[in-house]
């Protein structure tokens, strides 16, 4: 879409012209998000808060479980999967550790993972909501420590199972790595945020292969935003449209579609999915005009950006997607998840 209309001679309808332009260019910009990526994006959740990532890093500055490590304060995310309990040593017993929320149950584990002095002491927490059908365990908040945090340990899962479970990463863990030929993009996972997100995204590392995940388009910052991902005044949005995007529908397992989870502002280094997945991308700018469109469910570190960037100037082809013109990878980059280990000063 254009950044500057025509402009026409002034007639005595002007106010009437006027008038039909605003409502043609709100139309047009709302076609616009719905389908600059494929496939079309669903409607925004009413419910979705608008909270910092859980640990991103934006123009150089880094969030860490939702505080800035400037001092600022940041929103907070708290979410788990409903009928799931998740395994794990106890670090505090539930019978004797009580909540009347799982958020206030999730702050309790976050509140033992600082990052300032090692590991988190507490990365998993389990809570009890459901008065009828926890009775006398209601409230119960257990909040344990897992021996492989990307690989969770299960104790039960289904609609009968009675607790909420969540995840907890700290500082440096919680850090998954997309293997190509360019190098390795480091991807932060948001489990607190996107926890349905993220259960996929572990579900893809267990499988030890990603037969079939790919970047297959590829839209460089052009001259709309500047290195550090700000737009810059007066030029249009696209095409091309600053994004490398693919696929992480793996072969040999089944993909459900993910429900929408947490929508901020899209920023630089965002990876979120397109609509309900398994195609996703990665944000080389910050996408203020998108406002919260797309479930992002990590953020790749800023080091490894250019690795991105770099995918992003590979040779193209031109094609049309929902009536916009799109850039895909001549040849398609395939992909490896890889579990990784990030040194933390």
């Amino acid at each position: 879409m254009g950044r500057k209309p025509n402009v026409s001679e002034p007639t005595r309808w002007a106010p009437l012209i006027l008038l039909l332009i605003g409502l043609v260019s709100c139309s047009m910009v709302y076609m616009f998000v719905s389908s600059v990526l494929r496939p079309s994006v669903p409607a925004n959740d009413s419910n979705v808060e608008s909270l910092v990532l859980a640990e991103s890093y934006e123009n150089g500055e880094k969030w860490v479980n939702g505080v800035e490590s400037g001092g600022a304060t940041g929103g907070l995310c708290c979410k788990g999967i409903d009928n799931l309990e998740l395994w794990g040593a106890a670090v505090k017993w539930g019978t004797d550790f009580k909540f009347n929320s799982s958020g206030e149950c999730c702050k309790a584990c976050k509140a033992m993972c600082t990052g300032n002095d090692g590991p988190c002491l507490c990365d998993t927490w389990v809570f009890c909501g459901n008065k009828q059908a926890c009775g006398n365990k209601f409230g119960e908040c257990w909040l344990k420590k897992q021996k492989d945090l990307l690989a969770p340990e299960k104790q039960e899962v289904g609609d009968k199972v009675m607790w909420t479970s969540g995840l907890v990463f700290g500082r440096g863990e919680g850090i998954i790595g997309l293997e190509t030929e360019h190098g390795t993009l480091h991807i932060k996972l948001f489990p607190d945020c996107s926890p349905l997100s993220v259960k996929y995204i572990l579900e893809l590392l267990a499988l030890r292969h990603c037969a079939g995940c790919q970047f297959y388009r590829a839209e460089s910052r052009g001259q709309s935003w500047d290195a550090k991902g700000k737009h810059i005044k007066d030029a249009s949005f696209g095409p091309p449209f600053a994004l490398v995007q693919g696929t992480l529908d793996a072969q040999g397992m089944t993909f459900n579609k993910i429900p929408s989870e947490y929508r901020p502002t899209m920023r630089r280094g965002s990876v979120a999915w397109v609509g309900s997945g398994p195609e996703f991308f990665i944000s080389l700018a910050n996408h203020e005009e998108w406002k919260n469109s797309y479930t992002v469910f990590g953020s790749v570190l800023p080091e490894d950006l250019l690795i991105a960037e770099k995918i992003s100037q590979l040779p193209t082809k031109s094609d049309v997607w929902n009536n916009i013109n799109v850039s895909v990878l001549e040849n398609p980059v395939p992909l490896r998840i890889q579990r990784m280990k990030i040194s933390v000063s």
